[in-house]
């Protein structure tokens, strides 16, 4: 079970905003009419009794470890890039995860927030800030967002000048992680790439059937990977959330001017991709 945040509240030099105020900059932002239809995205809990919102979390993924973090902060509000509430609920007890989770926020009176593809979508949002691991000559939506903004739309396509290794080391300094590559058949390190598709999380579905020399996403099956190379395509995996969780450090700032300074923004220090590259013991031991 997890802890409940102290009555006890720390100091804030930060005035706060009303909830409603906090939701309303975080839909002009990135309006929720951006995600797609299949996405649960918005406020998804808002506490019974209302309060204003001086500390804000930024996850990429509303875990228990930053749940637990997110009560030791004593924040009111999270900003969960993933919805925690996709599928209905149909209780909330102690026997699951996502049900702990949800019933700490409602215990706590702590509202839960998430824009998931409506930030992928956004111009400057997601797939802007990996699509910066690029050396970028032009760059537009992959599929464009009829009635938005130029520049909003679902994934990337880049023109660019890059040797493969280039792209790989990069790709790893932009996202600060390891990357997976598959190359195409008849690439080698030194092919260079002239175009490249841009999809974070699990893209393959909006890259299918891209011509591009390579593609950069969080997640794809191991099937897919080998359509994609013998097609011609290169492919960069970063894991799934490595591919997105950056961004949440350049929007931290963005939020806070949104907000007038009235409340205080943090980055989840315990978000983290589940999965990480193990070293080989004799490389682990030196």
């Amino acid at each position: 079970m997890l802890p409940v945040a102290s009555t006890l509240k720390k100091m804030s030099s930060c005035s706060g905003r009303k909830l409603a105020a906090v939701v309303k900059e975080l839909e002009a932002f990135a309006p929720i009419s951006l995600a797609e239809k299949w996405d649960n995205v918005g406020l998804l809990i808002e506490p019974h009794k209302e309060r204003d919102v001086k500390r804000i979390l930024l996850t990429n993924d509303l875990t228990e470890p930053v749940m637990k973090e997110a009560l030791q902060k004593q924040v009111e509000m999270i900003i969960s890039y993933h919805p925690p509430i996709f599928k209905p609920l149909t209780r909330i007890t102690q026997s699951n995860w996502k049900e702990r989770v949800v019933a700490a926020c409602l215990a706590n009176s702590i509202a839960l927030y998430s824009p998931h593809t409506a930030w992928d979508k956004k111009s400057g949002g997601v797939n802007d800030w990996l699509a910066q691991a690029v050396a970028i000559e032009n760059i537009r939506p992959l599929i464009p967002e009829f009635g938005a903004e130029p520049g909003t739309g679902s994934g990337r396509l880049i023109e660019t000048k890059m040797e493969v290794s280039q792209l790989v080391e990069a790709l790893q300094l932009h996202i600060e992680n390891n990357v997976h590559l598959a190359l195409a058949v008849g690439h080698e390190s030194k092919t260079v790439v002239r175009s490249v598709g841009i999809c974070a999380g699990s893209g393959a579905s909006v890259l299918r059937g891209i011509q591009a020399d390579a593609i950069i996403t969080g997640e794809m099956s191991h099937h897919e990977v080998l359509d994609f190379n013998h097609n011609g395509t290169s492919v960069l995996l970063c894991n799934h959330s490595n591919s997105e969780r950056g961004f949440l450090r350049v929007f931290a700032p963005k939020l806070g001017e949104l907000l007038q300074g009235a409340c205080e923004i943090l980055v989840s220090e315990k978000d983290q991709d589940p999965l990480v590259t193990a070293a080989p013991k004799q490389q682990a031991q030196q």
